[in-house]
């Protein structure tokens, strides 16, 4: 029988007699010709030969050293055929030099192994996982629930790692703290929009604090500039998704029909479809996104009740617009809470259309002097 067919009699031979009476030494060598046997026929072994092989490592495992596992988990973790009781047991040991490359590499590793790893051990580990080609979002979750802040940024930088909305919200929330992980959670392809918004409006009001605190004389100027960099990020090809682009090709459309009324922006608000909402009452508004998005995002209530006023909305729906946007941002300052919506409800009935337009051309001017995406 060949060696890729089976291991050899003689080497069975030296394994039965190396566990019996071998010293450390030669087990760590019996352990490296088993290996090197598996590795040059692993392309060709059927699953009950791999099981024979996991037998065999399983053995050795708990007669070896930590450098002697730590080599052989760097040898097993690459390939798609390693016995999958090894990579376990491999995945499970404390010792990270064991854990970290199955972690990190191996395909064969199941989501149930890397949600008992992530859930109860070290910050290593959790590191070694976030490295993964792919990470599921159950395993995202627990990432970034129990991750230290090395482990979450390196999360949020991985593209492979699926990040639930949930997950992405508490981020944000966080990200006003940590500059580092708001520039990871920017580069996002797939953060939605109104959280990079969001992440935008926080990360600047923590900007401008320190500025402030640092230079009393030029908070004004401070203030300014942060306000500056905020529309440039939400002009930035970046902060648009594809989805928003879908989302704001599918509202021109409705305009360019003659089908988009205030019906239609209630029916997006509604749903919670930020882009949608925002981009039709920008069109019916006559103004460009951007300057909705600022409105929609930094201003009070006030500002989304002029905006809409402009747009011809009416209270129901404006009442929904509120409502969607203090859902959205519901533990911003500026968010108006629900229990203010009959004094909105007032003010918004006595608004006349040519103040709140009149308001709108201050704001836009306000803008100019920053380009925006249309």
């Amino acid at each position: 029988m060949s060696s890729k067919s089976n291991p050899s009699d003689s080497l069975l031979d030296e394994l039965e007699d190396t566990l019996a009476h071998g010293t450390v030494v030669r087990r760590v060598e019996t352990l490296r010709k088993v290996t090197d046997l598996f590795v040059s026929g692993a392309a060709d072994f059927a699953d009950v030969q791999v099981a024979l092989f996991d037998d065999v490592f399983e053995c050795l495992i708990d007669h070896i050293e930590v450098s002697a596992r730590a080599l052989l988990a760097q040898r097993l973790a690459p390939l798609d055929s390693a016995p999958p009781r090894t990579l376990h047991r491999l995945a499970d040991d404390d010792a990270i030099e064991v854990a970290g490359p199955v972690l990190s590499k191996s395909e064969r590793l199941d989501e149930a192994a890397l949600i008992r790893t992530a859930e109860t051990k070290s910050q290593a580990h959790l590191l070694a996982i976030s490295l993964r080609r792919v990470i599921s979002r159950a395993v995202t979750d627990i990432l970034l629930r129990r991750g230290n802040d090395e482990v979450v940024h390196s999360t949020v930088s991985n593209p492979g790692a699926d990040v639930s909305q949930s997950s992405f919200d508490t981020l944000v929330d966080r990200a006003s703290l940590d500059e580092g992980l708001a520039a990871c959670l920017a580069m996002r392809p797939n953060l939605p929009r109104h959280l990079y918004l969001k992440l935008v409006a926080k990360a600047s009001a923590t900007v401008r604090a320190r500025l402030e605190a640092a230079n009393p004389n030029l908070a004004q100027e401070v203030s300014s500039a942060v306000r500056t960099a905020g529309r440039r990020a939400r002009s930035s090809a970046v902060a648009l998704t594809s989805q928003t682009e879908i989302a704001h090709a599918l509202v021109r459309s409705l305009h360019a029909d003659g089908r988009l009324d205030d019906g239609l922006v209630l029916e997006f608000t509604r749903q919670g479809k930020f882009d949608e909402a925002n981009a039709a009452v920008a069109a019916m508004a006559n103004v460009p996104i951007a300057v909705a998005e600022s409105i929609m995002i930094e201003s009070r209530a006030e500002g989304v009740m002029i905006l809409a006023k402009v747009a011809g909305l009416a209270w129901p729906t404006v009442k929904s617009i509120i409502l969607m946007r203090h859902e959205l941002m519901r533990d911003e300052p500026t968010s108006a809470p629900p229990a203010d919506l009959e004094a909105c409800k007032a003010t918004y009935q006595r608004l006349r259309r040519a103040t709140a337009q009149q308001v709108l051309r201050f704001h836009r001017v306000q803008d100019a002097a920053v380009p925006v995406q249309a």
